[in-house]
């Protein structure tokens, strides 16, 4: 693993993909991806094993760019690790399998160099940091729709279409729709062989009037909850896309059905029965989920702060020095998570170099925190609290959120009560912990002296 791959991946996929998207910047990232990979999957194994790993890195490279299959689980293994994506199989990607034979000239030279395994270390949140930032989700919408006989034909801005031959019930995937063929909105639209039943889309909202004597008057026929609403409003990065776009109806034996193209949200449907639901986006969970990253953000940084307040507390020197650099690695972790995941308004510039630096801070705190750790000895039963109770503040902050993004509970103040409530109940467990072992500190520190 090269430092010189990594920044070139952070440069590339934060800087130059933005200013300049495009067929060189792609591929430079493909390129930078594979030179510092086989580092990375080198990891996997109990010896080195640098071969194995560049062999490996390009067989799985391979199947992922050349068949949808490898696509789609590269995209399922991506969201548990970076949250929503996608990863799209272009086999001209493979054009840049030669940096494969780079990545072994780095890895024997740095093993001629006598390169030790703390380098990798050290190195490693820089790297995760650069590789999974080429995993952005990409946000398809749901433009216009249209029957044709028993088809019904969902046509998706940046994405591929989605086409029903059973009213609705089941969904798959058709060509790429193009934009050279769209098809007019389609914003109301009356029951074939019934036309007082009629039905239309509300400009700019979420919602669905209903007519029952040929458009003369209308009513509300489906529309978001508030919850929903709110979810909807966390979910969506893009302005554009938050409402109903384009309606179209047909006949069912016992009925009808209608199906909306709902923008970002995906498809709804009206089935024979009268009854909406949300069907989003058929084979493609990743899309459109909830974005918690200022809920995650949140629970890694009290997370870090637990870690090391832990260890801090059982320091019996350097106190204050230990302190001031734990608070350099917390915010730093913080800072890196906000430029990373860009939840704060920010220029595009900003972002990166936020991320970039939080990320440098984060990992110079801790190391030194982790040499003032050994110098001060530090108590073990604090550190092994910090250490154990870091996933169980991440957990109890972000497991709430995580239940309200999947409807329950349903108003989002709940979350917030649930996080708050769960937090103290471990930050409390670990504080007593650590003030038991001060306390049996102190007593065999008293009784061990003697007055002279």
């Amino acid at each position: 693993m090269t430092v010189a791959g990594v920044f070139l991946l952070l440069v590339n996929d934060h800087l130059l993909k933005q200013a300049w998207p495009g067929f060189l910047t792609g591929k430079l990232s493909d390129v930078a991806g594979l030179v510092v990979a086989p580092a990375l999957v080198a990891l996997l194994f109990r010896r080195r094993a640098d071969l194995a790993a560049t062999v490996l890195t390009g067989v799985l490279f391979t199947l992922v760019k050349s068949t949808e299959t490898g696509a789609q689980l590269a995209s399922h293994v991506w969201t548990l690790v970076a949250g929503p994506s996608r990863v799209l199989a272009d086999p001209t990607d493979l054009l840049a399998l030669p940096a494969l034979a780079l990545a072994w000239w780095v890895r024997h030279h740095s093993l001629q160099a006598h390169s030790s395994r703390w380098r990798v270390i050290v190195t490693m949140p820089l790297a995760v940091l650069a590789v999974t930032a080429t995993s952005a989700a990409p946000s398809p919408t749901a433009r216009s729709v249209e029957v044709d006989g028993d088809r019904i034909v969902v046509h998706v801005r940046d994405g591929v279409a989605r086409i029903s031959e059973d009213g609705g019930v089941t969904w798959s995937e058709g060509d790429t729709w193009n934009e050279k063929e769209r098809q007019p909105l389609q914003s109301a639209a009356c029951v074939p062989m019934q036309a007082t039943r009629c039905y239309r889309v509300m400009p700019n909202r979420m919602a669905v009037e209903q007519s029952d004597d040929g458009g003369k008057t209308w009513g509300p026929s489906w529309a978001l909850t508030g919850g929903d609403r709110e979810r909807l409003e966390r979910r969506y990065s893009r302005r554009d896309g938050r409402a109903a776009m384009a309606l179209a109806v047909q006949a069912r034996p016992g009925g009808h059905v209608v199906v909306v193209a709902n923008g970002l949200d995906g498809i709804l449907i009206r089935d024979v029965s009268g009854e909406w639901r949300r069907v989003g986006w058929p084979g493609s969970p990743e899309i459109g989920a909830v974005d918690l990253s200022p809920e995650r953000n949140v629970a890694l940084f009290l997370a870090a702060c637990m870690l090391f307040g832990g260890a801090g507390a059982g320091l019996r020197q350097f106190s204050r020095a230990y302190t001031g650099f734990a608070a350099l690695a917390s915010l730093g972790v913080l800072a890196a998570l906000i430029g990373w995941t860009g939840t704060w308004s920010m220029s595009m510039d900003m972002a990166p170099v936020l991320a970039l630096v939080g990320a440098l801070a984060a990992l110079a705190g801790g190391v030194v925190c982790l040499v003032l750790a050994a110098a001060g000895q530090a108590r073990p039963v604090p550190a092994a609290v910090g250490v154990l109770s870091a996933p169980l503040v991440f957990a109890s902050v972000y497991t709430p959120f995580y239940g309200w993004s999947t409807g329950i509970p349903g108003p989002y103040w709940v979350a917030v009560v649930l996080a708050v409530v769960l937090t103290a109940l471990v930050l409390a467990g670990g504080a007593v912990l650590i003030r038991n072992d001060a306390r049996r500190a102190y007593l065999d520190g008293s009784s061990t002296s003697r007055p002279t």
